[in-house]
């Protein structure tokens, strides 16, 4: 067979090869350009890799799905077992199992053309399909909806655990009256000792041992609120719930449209979908589907169970943050642990969950504040300081917003919608256009994502609005 190397002598002691033809060209190099391109003074050995070829680092597909599941496991579960109250259970399971199906479709479209445009982050990927200025509105969108998810954790973090106006909280039935009776107080030590080591790592694939425990503590919430319900259930001591929506007063109908874009701010991941897969071990398309479908099967099981025992547990007594319902005797044995154990535990849960959604908080600010500058993993100063003041700001937005019912269903009928369905079905039928097309199936599906979005929006801003009014 003809080679460009001679053979080798049985003589040698070490192996040399050695080109033939010195004019022997590969890939437009020769010989003398290699020598060329090869100066030491030119090489920083420092930085080489070990292995040269594809970089193999990164998450693997349960590392993805337990960050993309933690996205949208947070805060979000305590609200959905008083839109049970509201929608009544059937309409309430219909609705949990359509928006995760619809949002399952709008994050596999985004992937696609995430890829179809290179693009890495949820703002590339819409500047590259509608333009410089859908681009900003979107990476507004992104900091408005994660910066009130994460007030929202934060006002859960201290009802819990110093109370509100009408339950007890965790430091006071343990220790009784005192200085961590001051929520503002409890929040801030929780935020210093426990939430600013976590939010100061600057890449999301650290963060998934994290998010591997707080789904887990999720999973043990549902286990004993469902277990709970079950038994009460038994004792025949839960009242028959409501299966359907009332719509006998105004009041009644208000909420109605008022609780529909909270259920849409339910599965919101999109703004992660782009660093989670950009840390993907051997990254694909087929192989970020199947974290979206894996995570979207878990989600509906976590979110239908957490629905129907905190309904079936509390009634028409269900509070906008379930969690402060379990303030009180059950009615079990052993009711005083348990209630420990689903409160504690969810704090635990979201104390691992806030770091991930302020990853792509920050990330975002910084794509819209430095633009041009290095990348935020190359400037460590630069990271802890937008730490900090985003820590701050969120702080003072804890203090200000006195439930989590007002937080989301604001940021459920404007941002989160956006995010979740507007921006990925006009990226898909803008970007379809350009090389990748979509099916008739998907086209149909993109616009009616796209004209549910609008009518939720209209629909959740206007009641609202008149809410507020009322």
């Amino acid at each position: 067979m003809d080679s460009n190397y001679t053979s080798l002598s049985k003589n040698s002691s070490f192996v040399e090869l050695e080109l033939k033809d010195d004019n022997f060209i590969k890939d437009g190099y020769s010989k003398s350009n290699i020598e060329d391109d090869l100066d030491a003074n030119d090489i920083d050995f420092d930085n080489l890799p070990l292995i040269f070829g594809e970089n193999k680092s990164g998450s693997g597909i349960y590392g993805a799905v337990f960050n993309l599941t933690t996205t949208i496991i947070g805060a979000g579960i305590m609200a959905l077992p008083a839109t049970m109250k509201v929608l009544g259970l059937v309409l309430g399971v219909v609705l949990i199992l359509l928006m995760a199906i619809l949002s399952e479709i709008s994050v596999e479209l985004l992937v696609r053309f995430t890829v179809h445009c290179k693009a890495a982050s949820y703002g590339e990927v819409v500047q590259a399909a509608l333009g410089k200025t859908a681009k900003v509105i979107s990476e507004i969108c992104i900091i408005v909806n994660n910066a009130g998810v994460l007030v929202v954790y934060l006002i859960i973090i201290g009802d819990v655990l110093s109370g509100s106006f009408r339950h007890i909280g965790v430091f006071d039935q343990w220790l009784g009256h005192g200085v961590w009776d001051h929520r503002k107080l409890v929040i801030l030590v929780m935020l210093v000792i426990c939430l600013a080591p976590l939010c100061a790592l600057d890449k999301i694939d650290s963060l998934s041992l994290t998010s591997g425990a707080s789904v887990a503590l999720a999973v043990v919430f549902v286990l004993v609120a469902f277990t709970i319900a079950f038994i009460k259930l038994v004792e025949g001591k839960i009242e028959a719930p409501r299966m359907t929506p009332d719509f006998g007063s105004k009041k009644a109908i208000l909420d109605l449209l008022v609780v529909i874009p909270i259920m849409s701010n339910a599965y919101i991941c999109h703004f992660n979908v782009q660093p989670i897969y950009n840390e993907l071990e051997g990254r694909s398309p087929q192989k970020m589907n199947r974290v979206g479908r894996i995570t979207s099967v878990i989600c509906v099981l976590v979110y239908v169970s957490t629905a129907i025992a905190g309904y079936l547990l509390f009634g028409k007594d269900t509070e906008s943050d379930v969690l402060t319902n379990f303030d009180k005797d059950l009615g079990i044995r052993f009711s005083t642990p348990l209630n420990y154990i689903v409160r504690v535990g969810y704090v635990f849960h979201l104390v691992l969950v806030f770091p991930v959604i302020h990853f792509s908080l920050r990330q975002t600010v910084d794509a819209l504040l430095f633009k041009g500058s290095v990348p935020l993993t190359e400037s460590r100063k630069r990271c802890l300081a937008l730490t900090v003041v985003l820590l701050a700001l969120i702080y003072l937005g804890s203090t200000m917003i006195p439930n989590i019912w007002t937080a989301f269903k604001f940021t459920g009928a404007t941002t989160a919608v956006s995010l979740g369905f507007t921006f990925p079905s006009l990226i898909a039928l803008r970007l379809s256009k350009e090389g990748i097309g979509l099916s008739h199936k998907e086209k149909i599906l993109s616009w009616f994502m796209l004209v549910l979005a609008v009518v939720v929006s209209i629909v959740g801003v206007v009641g609202n609005i008149y809410s507020l009014a009322s």
